[in-house]
């Protein structure tokens, strides 16, 4: 069965790397954040806050931001069929009845699609899954 697709495999498996990028970053920092005390040095306290944003942006890995923004930077059609490739990724869904998972993508798409991917903890899998399944 032979589907095409508005986004190439080449790009969903670039945003497969890139959800997996971003899940490997958030894990590091929540492991990284479990076992940290937190003190405060009341010498240091004041009523004034300064940091250096740039500074902040640049310690901090920006994956997640950039497949946000990669996401919402897609079209109906694109946003739909990514839903639904993760959707039969995830074996909601049977290859036969992709076009039908495509459909209630669009039909379901009442909030941001990269807010409702991004929630998903095994979204590279999925996609990659999704991609499998219809022999890409």
């Amino acid at each position: 069965m032979a589907t095409d697709l508005s986004l190439s495999p080449d790009t969903i498996r670039m945003l497969a790397q890139k959800a997996r990028a971003a899940a490997t970053a958030m894990e590091d920092a929540y492991e990284d954040r479990g076992e940290a005390e937190v003190e405060f040095d009341p010498d240091r306290l004041s009523d004034s806050h300064h940091h250096d944003g740039l500074a902040e942006e640049e310690s901090e890995d920006l994956s997640e931001e950039e497949l946000r923004e990669l996401i919402d930077d897609l079209n109906v059609d694109e946003a739909a069929e990514l839903v639904a490739l993760v959707w039969l990724g995830r074996g909601d869904f049977d290859a036969a009845d992709f076009e039908q998972a495509v459909d209630e993508a669009r039909d379901r798409a009442f909030s941001a699609t990269s807010s409702y991917l991004l929630r998903m903890p095994m979204l590279a899998d999925h996609l990659e899954g999704g991609l499998e399944a219809l022999g890409l």
